[in-house]
C-alpha cells in the first residue's frame, strides 16, 4: 500500500504544473489539492494532466484577436472535462510536445 509519499510527490507535481499554467491565478487552494489527491486516487497519471494544462491553455491562447479576453482560471476543477478528453484521446506523445512548443512560443513567460 501506498506510505503517503507517493501521493504527496504526486499532488506536489500536479500543482506545480496547475500553478505554472499560463491563464491560472498561480496560487493553490485547498480544493485543488484535495481534487489532486482525487486524482492520484483514481490513478490519472499526471503526465495526462499536465496534457491537459497544455492543451487547455494553448486553445485559450489561440483564439481570435478580436475575441474578448477570457477570466482568470481560479481552480484545478477547470480542467477536469480536459483531463478526461486527454484520456479518452489516442494521439502520440508527439502531439503533446508540438502543443507544448507552440504554447512556449506564445507564453514564453508563464
Amino acid at each position: 500500500m501506498d506510505d503517503g509519499r507517493g501521493q504527496e510527490e504526486y499532488i506536489r507535481q500536479v500543482l506545480e504544473a496547475y500553478r505554472k499554467t499560463p491563464g491560472t491565478m498561480g496560487t493553490v487552494r485547498r480544493a485543488d489539492r484535495m481534487l489532486a489527491a482525487q486524482l492520484h486516487q483514481r490513478g490519472v497519471a499526471v503526465s495526462a494532466i499536465e496534457n491537459a494544462f497544455v492543451l487547455a491553455a494553448a486553445r485559450r491562447l489561440m483564439r481570435p484577436p478580436d475575441a474578448l479576453p477570457l477570466s482568470t482560471i481560479r481552480s484545478l476543477a477547470y480542467f477536469l472535462p480536459v483531463i478526461e478528453e486527454v484520456l479518452g484521446m489516442r494521439v502520440s506523445p508527439g502531439y503533446f510536445q508540438y502543443i507544448r512548443r507552440k504554447l512556449e512560443r506564445i507564453a514564453p513567460h508563464q
